[in-house]
């Protein structure tokens, strides 16, 4: 009877995914706008967006369906006349931080910037003693 009721809960959680992958692409997934200069805009911005599945590419670059989904946001907006910084702004309240290749420095990503240049800076200071107090003797 657990055997059933494991294979029912499995089963309940892998049919959405799979449904997902079955969904038709977004019409401006993989359609460019007519204007040029729009799709320019878009296509700059989703350079610097990263894709969430992939990890490691752009939604531009990505073929998964999440950055397909993405790009068709990116391009209705564009065409709403909406500006790059506002639509990435909506895309990391969305989908955080992470979306971006360029994050933000606020409050709490600060120490992420600062802890590399304190370590550097600490290790200076501890060569520089290192080296000069050998070589007095």
């Amino acid at each position: 009877m657990n055997r059933l009721l494991y294979a029912l809960a499995a089963l309940s959680i892998a049919l959405p995914t799979a449904a997902q992958d079955k969904l038709p692409p977004a019409p401006y997934a993989y359609r460019q706008l007519d204007d040029a200069a729009q799709e320019a805009r878009a296509k700059a911005l989703m350079e610097t967006l990263r894709c969430l599945q992939c990890e490691g590419q752009s939604i531009a670059d990505s073929d998964a369906p999440i950055a397909g989904d993405m790009r068709h946001q990116v391009r209705l907006r564009i065409a709403a006349g909406e500006q790059p910084e506002a639509i990435r702004a909506w895309l990391v309240e969305r989908y955080g931080d992470y979306v971006s290749y360029a994050p933000r420095i606020d409050r709490l990503t600060w120490p992420l910037f600062a802890a590399p240049l304190i370590l550097a800076a600490l290790a200076a200071a501890l060569l520089r003693r290192r080296f000069t107090t050998g070589a007095g003797v």
